[in-house]
């Protein structure tokens, strides 16, 4: 197994040097696009961008849709609710009117045996 070695002079310049390099490589400006190439990547972007931008519209329309069609049976359903509590305000109406003729029967009953009672 080897041993440490310190580095002299020579290796630490080296690596100086190498470093330097790198650095300088990283913020070489890079050659120009060419124009054909430009043209054909802002080509692919709009026509991506465009995808997406229909994607997104068919997709907002299809919420508004079903949204749609939520409160339609919303609707339909309060429409029948309110119509069943019609229907049922209605029998107990009726209910209460035979009630009220059955009570009105019985009242003039109650008077009919009280006349009698009198009369006997």
């Amino acid at each position: 197994m080897a041993g440490f070695k310190l580095p002299d002079f020579n290796d630490r310049r080296a690596a100086s040097q190498n470093a330097r390099a790198k650095a300088v490589g990283k913020i070489k400006p890079k050659p120009p696009v060419d124009p054909e190439e430009q043209a054909r990547r802002r080509a692919e972007r709009e026509a991506k961008e465009a995808a997406e931008f229909e994607k997104r519209r068919a997709a907002k329309e299809a919420k508004i849709q079903a949204d749609a069609a939520a409160k339609a049976e919303q609707e339909r359903l309060e429409a029948e609710a309110i119509a069943e509590q019609e229907r049922l305000k209605a029998e107990a109406e009726a209910a209460k009117q035979l009630t009220e003729e059955e009570r009105k029967a019985k009242r003039d009953a109650k008077y009919a045996a009280r006349k009698n009672k009198k009369k006997r």
